[in-house]
């Protein structure tokens, strides 16, 4: 049970001395107004001007007020302290998280109950542009660390008294604020108290970043496709909030999570909605060839190479043969070889200085690929094979995708390596029942590819092929019905 404020104000200053000792951070100003008081804070977390202007000047310029303490505590909170938000507190885990939260508690003597007022001034970074989901048109704002912050980006999208927020803290000791926003009206509310019910049984000592909730939130751990969708687009999660979807904003981290996530979702970018609807129709079925060809090109080579090279042109079957004529290693080896040396490049680019690491990205690609070949290890059309599968990997928009398909094209490879033509199929029958068996939050991971009946199949207007603006007049299936009626 928690403990309450004693009358004493020596006796709460002890106790919180007690609690925070060693934390040579924590502020503790007593003075005198009227009655003995004390506020306690953190330093360099806090806003000085509010602390200096808005409380302590204007209480010392108030001394004439009298009563008791608890009276003294109520005119304080409605005459005298201007900060935006002002509360009654009556516990020490009150005071404890109002003070490691960046708060101001006010403490008087004769007084059993405090104020916490707002005076949070983090230190944070100014609203940044967009790296990851980089778009031609349409904004370049992203988010940042401060989850305020964020929120407000958000709201300046969307001026609609429907745009709700409610406020979680998620984590034992860090205590993480966590935001879900979403649309009255317009989100499946099915759908919002399974997200709220999955945040609340998370139990977990510390949340740092949007993964840790994206980890900790999915249903199926064991699956390498991500069933949680992470954005730093303002624009993108204001267009998913007025699409019924559910945003999970994260203090300290510059990505917002969107749900519910199927696989569709993944496909699309901003410009998609900021160009002309052909040009995009044709770039996002590309997306999804690239996709099919970044898991199924390397492990087909080897099917068709190795075990059915009579299905290939005579011309083309004779080119690789000859090829290979003095390779040493089984093609196999060769492709399994020269794929995780690109993703030995591509690790190594993410963790140099962005100057460097598109240098050491071409000229490592380039001399490594080369060299290979002038020295009999690898065959060029393998090089071929390995730089189409490196460049369809990375044409998805989403970052969490590549993850999957970066595993998944060795399951194939190995599947064809031992089984040929026919375990390439089951490479990638295998994939397709995966996805299949999957949900996120109710929905299906292929929607709209399955079950499209359910909202008239109007969702397919927006998947492989966007179709026009104006001819997208329903909500997707995740929507409330109900307001469309």
């Amino acid at each position: 049970m928690a403990k309450n404020l004693s009358e004493s104000l020596d006796r709460n200053i002890e106790y919180i001395r007690y609690v925070f000792s060693d934390c040579e951070d924590i502020v503790y100003r007593e003075f005198f107004a009227g009655c003995k008081m004390c506020l306690v804070y953190i330093d360099n977390i806090i806003n000085n001007t509010s602390i200096e202007e808005s409380i302590l000047t204007n209480l010392m310029n108030r001394s004439d007020m009298w009563g008791d303490g608890n009276e003294f505590i109520e005119k304080s909170i409605s005459e005298v302290i201007s900060v935006k938000d002002g509360k009654k507190i009556y516990t020490f885990d009150d005071v404890f998280n109002a003070i490691l939260s960046g708060d101001t508690v006010i403490l008087c003597d004769d007084a059993n109950v405090g104020i916490q007022a707002s005076t949070r001034g983090y230190p944070t970074r100014g609203v940044g542009d967009v790296r990851t989901e980089v778009s031609i048109l349409g904004s370049k704002d992203a988010f940042n660390e401060a989850l305020a912050i964020n929120i407000v980006l958000i709201r300046r999208r969307i001026k609609d008294y429907r745009l709700k927020m409610k406020r979680k803290s998620v984590g034992t000791n860090t205590k993480t604020d966590v935001g879900i926003m979403y649309m009255e009206g317009i989100v499946n509310k099915n759908v919002l108290k399974s997200i709220e019910r999955s945040i609340e049984n998370i139990d977990i000592d510390g949340i740092y970043d949007s993964g840790y909730m994206e980890q900790l939130m999915e249903k199926n751990v064991l699956s390498p496709f991500p069933q949680i969708q992470i954005t730093e687009r303002p624009d993108k999660v204001a267009s998913s909030l007025m699409d019924g979807r559910v945003a999970v904003v994260v203090d300290n981290s510059p990505f917002v999570i969107l749900l519910p996530a199927p696989l569709n979702e993944f496909f699309q970018s901003a410009d998609d909605y900021y160009e002309r609807w052909e040009i995009m129709s044709f770039l996002r079925f590309l997306r999804y060839v690239g996709c099919f060809l970044a898991i199924a090109l390397s492990g087909l080579f080897i099917a068709f190479a190795v075990y059915n090279p009579s299905m290939l042109p005579v011309s083309l079957a004779l080119k690789i043969a000859g090829s290979r004529q003095n390779i040493p290693f089984p093609t196999a080896t060769e492709i399994i070889v020269m794929e995780i040396a690109f993703e030995l490049l591509v690790e190594a680019g993410i963790r140099l200085p962005s100057p460097v690491s598109s240098t050491i990205g071409i000229a490592g690609g380039i001399i490594i690929g080369q060299a290979a070949v002038e020295a009999g290890i690898v065959s060029p059309v393998i090089i071929i094979i390995t730089a189409l599968t490196a460049i369809c990997t990375y044409v998805v928009p989403n970052t969490s995708v590549t993850a999957g398909i970066r595993i998944f094209k060795y399951i194939v490879i190995l599947l064809s390596a031992f089984l040929g033509l026919f375990g390439f199929w089951v490479g990638i029958l295998l994939l397709l029942i995966h996805l299949s068996n999957m949900e996120t939050f109710g929905v299906p991971y292929l929607y709209p590819f399955c079950s499209g009946s359910q909202n008239g199949y109007s969702d397919l207007k927006d998947s492989i092929f966007r179709f026009p603006i104006f001819s997208m007049k329903k909500r997707p299936v995740y929507a409330d019905r109900e307001e469309e009626k």
